[in-house]
């Protein structure tokens, strides 16, 4: 093990602080220095850059041949850190071509692209932002050749096609889908179709950045079920799928996430010629966020290391949020031993002192049933608005937020949180939020992209421009459509709908052919945008049928984003409809080459079909990055943790939820048992599930706070939104801090 050095702020009573305590080869030396400069000026290069602490800034300016393993709770500074120490780098004149930087998933590396995209930036070369898995992507489609013959595909001589999450889940459905209705699988499960199949490209999945083959799912979910024997056949299905599935993918020259981290893990990251490219290409890293990272990744990091000139490493302590994605937070904590220093950074830039003995005391009273200490602030850390119904509760939300804004706190400080941000929720809060004029945005990376008003009127015009599908929107679907693109209200756009659509036909009549009376009830305004719109639609299907996602950015930018239509100024709706054909083009490039002989076979039509069967349900990258960002979030609290960004004050939605600290039914799949941390062959029972809920709250709640500037607002209903009175860990959690606080 490499010798390490430890830094540490720790307060003491007289005037100075002890800056860090040094550990190298037994000999321990404490250096100390005034409060007064604990905190330096902002960083030389620019006058723009954040204030560093001293630690901070001995990180930054550290030597190139040093490789640093820092760690500490969220808020502490260390991402700050990092995107400094990489400013460092290429102010110094590293090439940005050398140095890698990565994070377990795209949406953290926003703080490293701002730096990235600024145009305080030299020319030159760009710093390679990556995933493991972006990393596997690129690698297998360098080096195809070598992995094409090594990993058994039928046609090596072919080029390669990357699946996404959406065309994994179509092919998994083509595949499956004659099993279940034809042989009977799953008959004992009644979960939506979509579920069954994201569940099986799970399992996949998992067994890719765990490291064990494919073949074994089965066996490792059987060996620790302990309960109903119907179980064990639902494991077997589930496992003769994904057998099929990988089968199919070798035969086609598919590969969807795990065979690409599989091919990259296995046969080309041991090859002499790829390692040495990897190896001669980045001679610096930056790893953030290695705790929620894969266990693969951390194996090929650790084989990997001694090959980089410099290194800093960021481990979040006490996070661990994607484990149900396969992150493993123990194994991204053992890199530290190929680090030249440890540092820990434990004074939080964030949490106010009454946030963090909430935490203290929060988390405490979770994981234990012990008497807390209670609180030594004069001020608490939250608040509570009790209400008798959901509806008031919600009401006294609204209220309290724009009360806060008045007092000065901008809206992108504020967030709404729920355990699980149902339809009936985001409409609820959203709607308030929009009758006070509070600016919002929302953010759930499991709505699908159909469930959106925006996608669906979209695919409405779609299905309207190409009769030749032979699909018929319903009145229903036509009139809302009407509605959002032409920026009316649902009555002007139901009568419109009802006297010039004809569903049988899919034919729209003319505006002039309505009656005088009707004109005007519905507006000439109105009618000149309708006209506008259908000519568009007809003379489109007079032409040649483009492909889908080059239809609808034409629609979008000749017609619909024009002044009065209702995507003019909607920025959420702009957002919806590029991640809508971005996940088209995907799901062409991915078709196109299995399907180009295949007479009467429409990818726009497949697509429709798909999309409304619920298979396809990814949102992009666009959805984390909102063009109001100056407005309230309401969101999931997990995908809040993981934008990694402070808040000024957080609503947390109806505490006395179960939501809060159970986790969704996964019948095909179990993130602990699928983990390296699993024993195999022991078996799952009541109690684990207990204590890995209870662990995952303190985890949840921890992060959340660490996140908080100033305060907590519960937001209580005697009656919560399914009508019952909420009792779950969470509120009994604050019960106790409330009852320590009052002794």
């Amino acid at each position: 093990m490499l010798p390490c050095e430890f830094f540490k702020i720790e307060p003491k009573q007289d005037s100075t602080v002890s800056l860090y305590k040094k550990e190298r080869d037994c000999e321990t030396q404490y250096l100390s220095v005034d409060k007064s400069s604990a905190l330096l000026y902002p960083s030389f290069m620019d006058p723009l850059t954040p204030t560093l602490s001293l630690p901070q800034q001995q990180i930054v300016d550290s030597p190139l041949g040093i490789k640093l393993f820092v760690r500490g709770k969220a808020g502490t500074g260390k991402t700050t850190t990092g995107v400094e120490r990489m400013r460092q780098l290429l102010a110094q004149g590293i090439p940005a071509d050398s140095i890698l930087m990565l994070t377990p998933q795209r949406t953290l590396q926003e703080p490293y692209l701002d730096l990235l995209y600024s145009p305080e930036r030299s020319a030159g070369g760009e710093v390679t932002s990556a995933t493991i898995g972006g990393l596997a992507k690129r690698m297998c489609d360098l080096f195809w050749p070598i992995a094409a013959e090594a990993s058994g595909f039928k046609n090596p001589q072919l080029p390669p096609t990357f699946l996404t999450l959406e065309t994994a889940q179509y092919y998994m459905a083509h595949l499956v889908r004659p099993l279940i209705e034809e042989q009977g699988y799953f008959q004992s499960l009644t979960i939506n179709r979509n579920r069954l199949y994201s569940q099986i490209i799970d399992n996949l999945n998992k067994a890719a950045v765990i490291g064990f083959p494919h073949t074994e799912i089965q066996a490792r979910l059987d060996s620790a079920w302990f309960g109903d024997p119907s179980q064990r056949r639902i494991y077997a299905d589930g496992q003769e799928c994904a057998s099929l599935f990988r089968t199919f993918c070798l035969e086609h020259n598919l590969l969807d996430f795990s065979l690409q981290l599989e091919v990259f893990a296995n046969i080309l990251w041991p090859h002499p010629q790829v390692r040495e490219y990897l190896s001669s290409q980045y001679q610096h890293l930056i790893y953030d966020n290695v705790e929620e990272d894969v266990p693969r990744a951390h194996d090929i990091l650790r084989e990997w290391m001694d090959n980089f000139q410099s290194a800093l490493l960021i481990h979040d302590n006490d996070a661990g949020y994607r484990n149900f994605l396969g992150g493993d937070a123990a194994s991204g904590a053992a890199l530290s031993e190929l680090c030249d220093q440890v540092i820990s950074f434990d004074e939080s830039f964030v949490s106010s002192n009454p946030i963090l003995e909430l935490s203290d005391g929060l988390v405490s009273a979770i994981l234990s049933s012990e008497r807390q200490s209670p609180s030594t602030s004069e001020e608490r850390g939250f608040e509570i608005l009790s209400a008798r119904f959901y509806p008031e509760m919600l009401d006294q939300v609204t209220e309290k937020i724009l009360q806060s804004i008045d007092d000065g706190i901008p809206p992108s400080e504020i967030v709404i949180l729920a355990p699980y941000l149902s339809d009936a929720l985001r409409f609820s809060i959203t709607n308030r939020l929009g009758e006070k004029e509070i600016p919002w945005r929302t953010h759930r990376p499991s709505r699908s992209l159909r469930d959106e008003t925006a996608s669906q009127t979209l695919l409405t015009l779609s299905a309207l421009a190409h009769p030749h599908w032979n699909v018929h929107p319903n009145k229903y679907d036509v009139a809302h459509t009407l509605m959002f693109a032409l920026n009316t209200d649902l009555v002007r756009a139901q009568l419109l709908t009802d006297i010039v659509y004809r569903q049988k036909d899919i034919k729209l009549s003319t505006f002039e052919e309505i009656k005088p009376e009707m004109q005007e009830r519905i507006t000439y305004a109105l009618g000149e945008r309708y006209t506008n719109l259908r000519m568009w639609l007809m003379n489109y299907r007079e032409d040649n049928p483009l492909p889908l996602d080059f239809y609808l950015r034409k629609l979008f930018g000749e017609v619909i984003s024009q002044p009065d239509y209702g995507f003019h100024e909607n920025m959420d709706a702009v957002r919806v409809a590029a991640s809508l054909i971005e996940s088209i083009k995907k799901f062409r490039n991915a078709m196109e080459p299995s399907t180009p002989n295949l007479s009467g076979f429409d990818l726009g039509k497949e697509y429709l079909t798909m999309l409304a069967d619920g298979v396809i349900a990814a949102q992009y990258l666009e959805s984390w990055r909102s063009e109001n960002k100056d407005a309230v979030l309401v969101a999931p609290a997990y995908s809040f943790l993981m934008m990694n960004r402070p808040a000024t004050i957080q609503f947390w939605i109806d505490p006395g939820s179960s939501g809060w600290v159970e986790r969704l039914s996964q019948p095909l799949t179990h993130p602990y048992v699928l983990s390296r941390q699993w024993e195999q062959g022991q078996l799952w029972m009541d109690s684990d599930e207990v204590a890995a809920e209870t662990e995952s709250l303190a985890r949840l709640v921890g992060g959340l706070l660490s996140r908080c500037k100033e305060k907590i607002i519960l937001a209580l209903a005697d009656l919560g939104e399914a009508g019952f009175e909420g009792r779950g860990v969470l509120l009994r959690a604050f019960q106790k801090v409330l009852q320590q606080d009052q002794i």
